[in-house]
């Protein structure tokens, strides 16, 4: 995907006044300086990616072009993706006349996370295995740059946030919207009121939100690749339930399979569909611009239900966000406010009124490209204080994703309340904020 219209003026200089209240997680550290105090020998902050898929690729892209930072590592169960990794990074500090610059390769990430060398990791594995290694990295003392969407169930992001601050790591959501100057536009214009009180907002988040388990789960489970360490894929999985099939993860091993993306995202034991995959970034813009990133929707209410066309989420202060689609554009946000309306999509805007709107520079280059919210992470990193999108917005997004569907599966109204993160007189719905980890994983959510 590519976006049409991207401000050449810093998105991360115009999200300074957007982000969030900043908590100070420790002492500010130069750059190449461990928690610890001491100096990384080569003066960078030294990074490792744990998930080695299409995502990661691009994330090593923009990390690579920093000059601050190091990629030290990689991680992967498939031994094709440390291949490719290792080539990728290898090739690149080779072509800048860096010898011995190469990364270590590991299949199992508690390796890559007991290196005392590494300051930082980028995680971007499936959704299923997100919360146990972000919190073991926070344990390792390790800065954690993660891949959207944050947790798979809310109570794992409820772990996730105690040990982020528990142990003082900055953590970045990779919810890279809101580093893109056409949403911190948006945003400004709704919060500044230039829209007049909002009265509701549509986010489209794609239409994929159909089954728990692909046609392929009704026959026998398929030969693993080999090179594939299936039993490490699972993580927490059960593996009578959840059994290998092609592009549950991208092999790798023909002509075109280096594009691919992950068919893990669109089944429910190891992902939350679309809910999760594009309303993990459209609901995170919905609640920013509704002023909400640290609270959430008090009742949500499935399509279909009543009178109710499309899955709702009503707010405490009566406005209501639907998930439907608005034009034929894609995964947007539009914003009704009594004085106009706006709509927003990657690398594009359109509204009632011109004055809405943004008249970027055009630029024609590969969104998962664009630097910006990786290098807020830096920054962080830097700084020790929050970068724009920390664990607490995270998993607030994360959570109306989820509450979403779990309204979505029982195929009723629920009310949520935000500040207790449960829902209000039933035990059935609760139940489902999170599912029982096979023998031996459920300890690693201890913080």
């Amino acid at each position: 995907m590519h976006r049409r219209n991207f401000l050449k003026a810093s998105a991360l200089g115009l999200a300074g006044s957007m982000m969030a209240p900043s908590l100070m997680a420790a002492e500010p550290a130069a750059a190449g300086t461990s928690k610890s105090g001491k100096k990384s020998a080569n003066g960078k902050i030294n990074m490792g990616f744990i998930g080695l898929g299409q995502q990661a690729n691009w994330l090593c892209s923009c990390f690579l072009q920093m000059d601050d930072v190091q990629v030290v590592a990689g991680c992967d169960v498939y031994d094709i993706k440390r291949d490719r990794f290792y080539n990728k990074v290898n090739d690149y500090y080779l072509g800048k006349g860096m010898k011995k610059c190469a990364p270590a390769m590991y299949e199992d990430y508690q390796e890559l996370l007991a290196r005392p060398d590494i300051d930082a990791v980028v995680i971007a594995v499936p959704d299923h295995q997100h919360a146990i290694i972000a919190i073991a990295a926070c344990k390792a003392g390790k800065d954690v740059y993660l891949e959207k969407p944050m947790t798979l169930t809310i109570y794992e992001g409820k772990q996730l946030c105690k040990a982020v601050r528990k142990y003082n790591r900055i953590l970045q959501m990779g919810s890279q919207q809101r580093s893109d100057a056409e949403f911190i536009h948006a945003a400004n214009i709704a919060r500044e009121g230039l829209l007049g009180k909002i009265i509701k907002v549509k986010a489209h988040v794609g239409r994929f939100n159909g089954t728990p388990f692909p046609q392929e789960y009704t026959a026998p489970a398929q030969p693993v690749p080999e090179g594939l360490n299936w039993d490490k894929w699972l993580g927490p999985l059960d593996p009578a339930k959840v059994k290998y099939f092609p592009n549950i993860d991208p092999l790798l091993d023909s002509e075109g399979s280096e594009g691919m993306w992950g068919e893990w995202r669109y089944y429910r034991p190891t992902g939350g569909c679309m809910m999760t995959d594009w309303g993990a970034h459209m609901f995170d813009i919905t609640q920013w611009v509704l002023g909400k990133d640290l609270s959430g929707p008090v009742e949500v209410i499935p399509g279909g239900y009543s009178y109710y066309q499309a899955l709702t989420y009503r707010y405490d202060n009566g406005i209501e966000v639907e998930e439907t689609e608005f034009d034929d554009e894609g995964p947007g946000v539009k914003i009704y406010g009594e004085n106009g309306w706006l709509a927003v999509h990657r690398g594009h805007i359109y509204a009632s009124e011109p004055k809405f709107e943004t008249s970027p520079a055009g630029a024609e280059i590969p969104y998962e490209g664009i630097p910006d919210h990786r290098r807020a992470f830096i920054e962080a990193v830097k700084s020790r204080i929050d970068p724009n999108t920390p664990v607490e917005i995270g998993h607030s997004s994360c959570t109306m994703c989820n509450i979403g569907n779990i309204a979505n599966d029982l195929g009723r109204p629920l009310v949520w309340n935000p500040i207790v993160q449960k829902f209000m007189n039933d035990d059935q719905a609760n139940k489902m904020m999170h599912y029982q980890y096979r023998s031996g994983y459920e300890h690693l959510l201890e913080v």
